[in-house]
């Protein structure tokens, strides 16, 4: 066991505040990790504030941060595919049991008994996981992903996050090139569906409430923008959606956009309002329409779209901070005040 410089909450009113944390030392089957960034996932706020209570209680001392990106370096005896000095990173899941049904099918995220990055049952050490606002992570072998090196490193952080949340819906729904493709709420998660709707060829249209974001969606990778608030804007587009990636996780009417819907299309949501969303069985029934949710990916899945990133040169937009200014960046984040992800370089951690 060794200590590892990390920022924590200590309560759900508490400031993030530096602290040493206990790390345990490699495994025969473990990688550890020098963490050189970390995103800042909303998650990570509504954690922090013990604001999923009722559903994920928070339990504290909380380190924060599930979207990591660093350096190898030490390794179990047992480990094939990592060696010190590569890039590796990690994302909302260090383990799972890998036998029950999930599992055997590449889909870590769905089962029963798996371990999140941060604020879950440490096996290991007891307590809690602790998560990446720190210098240092160690992980077992098969949750630790391969970055390709030709990505912005600050700017790969948040692909282990928001990356895979819009990639894997839009994989498993079949988006390819000829498909229309929209995208609700251009912010941290948006902003990513756009570049991947994009680099898998469909013609991608982005649904905003904002005006002023019209020019950032096209650079993004828009085909079209629609105002949302704007009624004629959106019956232009009526029945016409193969796909919609709905990003919002405020209260919205989402009927608006089912109609969107093209016979057999489908709304995958990957925000989470807070409240219940009520949704028309008419505008389901009458065109096979289908709703889903969507978390995250397996780990497989998530290379997969770290590859794809680094076959297309695709990275998060980000703006980097010092940990040091973590808790006003939370502030800002509830303001939506960021282009479109915070990515702290873990380099400043050094200075406490």
């Amino acid at each position: 066991m060794y200590n590892s410089k990390a920022y924590s909450a200590a309560s759900a009113t508490s400031p993030l505040a530096h602290t040493t944390i206990a790390r345990r030392d490699p495994t025969e089957h473990d990688v550890q990790i020098e963490i050189l960034f970390c995103g800042i996932c909303h998650s990570d706020l509504h954690t922090v504030r013990d604001e999923w209570h009722s559903m994920m209680p928070t339990a504290y001392p909380c380190v924060p941060g599930h979207e990591i990106v660093g350096r190898v370096t030490r390794v179990g005896s047992a480990v094939a595919r990592f060696k010190p000095g590569d890039l590796a990173s990690v994302g909302c899941l260090v383990d799972s049991d890998r036998t029950c049904p999930e599992c055997q099918a590449g889909l870590e995220q769905f089962c029963p008994n798996m371990t999140l990055t941060y604020s879950f049952p440490d096996k290991h050490l007891g307590g809690v996981t602790y998560g990446g606002y720190s210098d240092s992570i160690v992980v077992d072998e098969h949750f630790v992903l391969r970055v390709p090196a030709n990505l912005d490193l600050a700017g790969a952080a948040p692909l282990l996050c928001a990356g895979v949340t819009t990639y894997s819906p839009m994989r498993h729904w079949g988006v390819t090139k000829g498909k229309k493709v929209g995208v609700v709420g251009l912010g941290g998660l948006g902003h990513m569906g756009v570049k991947f709707a994009h680099a898998l060829g469909a013609h991608v249209v982005v649904f905003t409430t904002s005006p002023s974001k019209k020019d950032d969606a096209l650079r993004l990778g828009a085909d079209e923008v629609v105002v949302s608030r704007n009624a004629d804007e959106m019956q232009k587009h009526a029945g016409s959606f193969d796909f919609i990636l709905d990003a919002v996780s405020a209260d919205h009417d989402i009927n608006a956009y089912i109609q969107l819907l093209r016979r057999d299309g489908n709304l995958t949501l990957v925000g989470a309002p807070e409240k219940p969303l009520a949704v028309s069985s008419f505008g389901l029934l009458f065109a096979r329409r289908s709703l889903s949710g969507s978390l995250i990916g397996g780990i497989a899945e998530t290379q997969e779209m770290l590859d794809f990133c680094g076959a297309h040169n695709i990275t998060a937009d980000v703006e980097v901070i010092p940990i040091q200014k973590v808790n006003e960046a939370y502030e800002r984040l509830l303001k939506s005040d960021v282009k479109y992800r915070f990515s702290i370089d873990m380099a400043s951690l050094k200075s406490e």
